[in-house]
């Protein structure tokens, strides 16, 4: 497991890159409720690759 004190927060724009899909789809994803391991700090949406990985194994990415 990583260590999520550590690891640095990314923006909309990266998540979208590393999860393949465009921005739009993400800020959907969110709005939509499915559960996206997302956080806003100020106005910008902000993630972490190991909760990204996280939702997409447990399956809720496909719901």
């Amino acid at each position: 497991m990583i260590d999520n004190t550590s690891e640095k927060w990314v923006s909309l724009d990266t998540a979208a890159e590393y999860l393949g899909v465009k921005p739009v789809t993400i800020r959907d994803w969110i709005r939509k409720g499915k559960d996206m391991p997302a956080h806003k700090i100020g106005k910008q949406w902000k993630f972490k690759f190991s909760e990204l990985d996280e939702w997409v194994k447990s399956g809720q990415s496909a719901e």
